[in-house]
């Protein structure tokens, strides 16, 4: 674990039948960081986190996790290691309880998911800890709620206690706060950094108001390949990236989006 990045791609690649959705993409996110992945629809994000965690096989390219090459596993075996995503595929059982979807997660990060005739038992061990994650995002008062009875907002935040409670090192957002109010999306964002504090974060965002005040580096991609990559200023001020995003005009932090 010399290095201080934790995920590094090199040359990373994938096409559909002729068409490069992702191209030469080389990413360094350095641990303990917060890093944005950015850039116009149809830019390769989305296609970028599905080879990262193993979604999608890539074309050419390598993958390396705390120096291990990564490339050739499965997804389940990339989770295991330390590397979570959130979002984009729900972690939410809509028909149990709020405190019962962490309780199950925390089984899960146990390996005692098969472990039917257990389950009552290992659900009540693990009570303590997931009324700890229910109160790391504000959501101890909903713990007897049925899941799929919160308001959005509350959802996503559900959705963080339980991929924390899979005890990621490197959790990967995909677009944390995309759909949400000013309020939900102050609370998620104060929810992301409160979660980064103890461990590493690669999102998709197109909040830029959120990436300027939680990301510690972007990387902007357009049409499959890296444009740019520094801190915010830096990266709001090129104007390959004004051009980009929105025909060379500014690219504002409060409320503002990208589409």
């Amino acid at each position: 674990m010399n290095t201080p990045f934790i995920l590094e791609t090199s040359g990373l690649s994938k096409e559909f039948k002729g068409f490069s959705a992702v191209r030469e993409v080389d990413l360094r996110v350095r641990r303990g960081h917060i890093h944005a992945l950015i850039g116009p629809n149809g830019a390769g994000k989305t296609t970028c986190f599905n080879l990262l965690t193993k979604f999608l096989s890539p074309t050419a390219g390598e993958i390396r996790f705390n120096g291990q090459d990564i490339t050739g596993l499965s997804s389940s075996k990339i989770a295991r290691l330390g590397i979570v995503r959130s979002f984009q595929i729900s972690a939410i059982f809509p028909n149990l309880t709020v405190i019962e979807n962490v309780q199950m997660a925390l089984q899960q990060r146990a390996g005692l998911t098969l472990q039917f005739w257990r389950r009552l038992r290992v659900l009540d061990r693990l009570q303590d800890r997931a009324n700890e994650l229910l109160a790391q995002v504000g959501l101890e008062a909903f713990a007897q709620e049925l899941a799929g009875s919160l308001p959005y907002g509350r959802k996503r935040a559900l959705e963080i206690a339980t991929t924390l409670a899979m005890d990621p090192e490197l959790m990967l957002l995909d677009e944390p706060t995309q759909g949400m109010g000013r309020e939900d999306v102050e609370m998620i964002t104060q929810l992301i950094k409160r979660a980064a504090s103890s461990r590493t974060v690669l999102m998709v965002e197109h909040n830029l108001g959120v990436v300027s005040r939680l990301a510690d580096c972007i990387t902007v991609l357009q049409r499959g390949e890296v444009l740019a990559e520094g801190a915010y200023e830096e990266v709001s001020q090129d104007e390959r990236v004004r051009t980009a995003y929105m025909g060379g005009g500014s690219m504002t932090r409060e409320g503002s989006h990208v589409h």
